[in-house]
C-alpha cells in the first residue's frame, strides 16, 4: 500500500494519507509539468502560422503528454500543497506553480483556447479539470494561491462562456468511459459551482444533467468495463445524479437505474479490473478506472440516506477497488504515471465527496 497513519493528518487530508504517501504523487507531477516530450496535442492548423512547438502554443500546460493531463497534474500540486503545507515537497511544488501560472502564459492560454477552430478544444473533459484547478485555488486562503487564481481568470472565464455556451445546445449526452463522457466531467462541473458560489452555471450544469440523465433506468454494467475505459459510465451517471437529487430522490432514483446493487456487503457484483500492459497508453486506461470507480462508489454512498440497505455493497466494493489499484500508482511507465497520480489524489483526499 500506498499510504500510512505515521503522520498527522493535514486539515484537508483524511485519515491514513499522509505527507510520506503524498511525496509519491506530488513526484509524479513534478516529473511532468514541464516535461514537453513525448506530447500528444490536439490542434487544429489555420495557416503556417500554427506550427510550434506545446511549450509556444500552450505555455502554462505544455507538460505531462497532453493539455488535460499538464492541468491535472498543476490542480494536483495545488491539493497537496494546500493539505500539507510543510511537507519536503512543498516548496518545490509552489515554485512550479509559480512558473507555469503567470498572467502572461495563461493570458496565451486564453488567447489559444478562443482561436478559430478550436471550439472543441479540451472539451468538456479538459475545461472540466481547468474549473477544479481555479477552485482548489479560490478555497485555498494563500497568498500564492490568491495570486494564481487571479492569473487564471482570463482562461477560468473563457472556458466558461465555451462550456454555457455548449451545454444547451447538447441534445444527448456522450456515454462512454473515456474523455468525452459528458457526466464525469458534469459533476466537476457542479462541484467548481458550488465552490465559487456560481449559481448561473451551477443552475446550467445541473439542468443538463436532469435533461441527460433524470428518465434513465437498469444500466447495463454488465457491459462493463470497455477496454480501454478509465471512467464507468453507469457510476459516472449516477455520481452526478446524486449531486443534483434530494437523498430520497436520489436513493428512488438509484433503486431503478441500478437495480442490481446488492443489499449486503456483496463486493461480486463489481470486481476491480487489471490492465494487461500497463505500459501501453490505453490499456493502462484500466488502473484508472478502478480509482475513478473507487471515488464514484465513495460518492453515492454519501448521497444514500444512513439506513439505505446498499451502503455496504457500495462500501466495501470502493475499498476493494481502492486496495487493487492504490500500489499500482507509480512511475515505472510514462503512459500512466503522467495521470495516474492525479486520479490517486482525487480519490484519497476525497475531494469529490460532499464537505463538511
Amino acid at each position: 500500500m500506498l499510504v500510512s497513519a505515521s503522520f498527522a493528518f493535514a486539515e484537508n487530508a483524511p485519515p491514513n494519507f499522509d505527507a510520506a504517501a503524498a511525496q509519491r504523487f506530488a513526484d509524479l507531477a513534478l516529473a511532468c509539468v514541464q516535461k514537453e516530450y513525448r506530447n500528444k496535442i490536439s490542434h487544429n492548423l489555420n495557416s503556417d502560422a500554427d506550427v510550434a512547438p506545446p511549450r509556444e502554443l500552450t505555455p502554462s500546460f505544455y507538460g505531462c503528454y497532453d493539455w488535460h493531463s499538464s492541468v491535472h497534474g498543476h490542480w494536483l500540486l495545488a491539493r497537496l500543497v494546500r493539505s500539507f503545507p510543510d511537507a519536503p515537497f512543498a516548496k518545490t511544488a509552489r515554485e512550479a506553480l509559480r512558473n507555469s501560472l503567470t498572467s502572461d502564459k495563461l493570458a496565451r492560454e486564453a488567447k489559444y483556447l478562443q482561436g478559430e477552430g478550436r471550439a472543441t478544444f479540451e472539451r468538456p473533459y479538459g475545461l472540466a479539470w481547468l474549473l477544479q484547478l481555479c477552485a482548489e485555488l479560490r478555497e485555498w486562503d494563500d497568498s500564492d494561491a490568491h495570486q494564481l487564481g487571479e492569473n487564471l481568470r482570463p482562461l477560468e472565464q473563457a472556458a466558461l462562456e465555451r462550456l454555457k455556451t455548449w451545454l444547451p445546445k447538447l441534445a444527448n449526452p456522450v456515454r462512454i468511459g473515456e474523455h468525452a463522457q459528458t457526466a464525469f466531467s458534469l459533476g466537476l462541473m457542479i462541484d467548481y459551482a458550488r465552490a465559487v458560489h456560481d449559481e448561473v452555471f451551477e443552475k446550467v450544469a445541473k439542468d443538463a444533467a436532469r435533461k441527460f440523465y433524470l428518465a434513465d433506468k437498469a444500466c447495463p454494467m454488465n457491459y462493463e468495463p470497455s477496454g480501454e475505459d478509465f471512467l464507468s459510465p453507469c457510476l459516472g451517471e449516477a455520481d452526478v445524479m446524486r449531486r443534483v437529487l434530494s437523498p430520497n430522490e436520489f436513493s428512488k432514483w438509484l433503486a431503478d437505474f441500478l437495480p442490481q446493487i446488492p443489499k449486503s456487503a456483496d463486493t461480486k457484483w463489481l470486481e476491480p479490473v487489471v490492465s494487461p500492459d500497463p505500459s501501453d497508453p490505453k490499456l493502462a486506461h484500466l488502473d484508472g478506472l478502478n480509482l475513478s470507480r473507487a471515488w464514484m462508489l465513495e460518492g453515492i454512498v454519501s448521497a444514500l440516506p444512513p439506513n439505505d440497505p446498499r451502503r455496504p455493497a457500495l462500501a466495501a466494493t470502493a475499498e476493494g477497488h481502492k486496495r487493487a489499484v492504490l500500489a499500482a500508482v507509480t512511475g515505472e511507465h510514462y503512459d500512466g504515471g503522467h495521470w495516474l497520480g492525479s486520479f490517486a489524489v482525487y480519490l484519497v483526499t476525497k475531494r469529490g465527496s460532499p464537505q463538511p
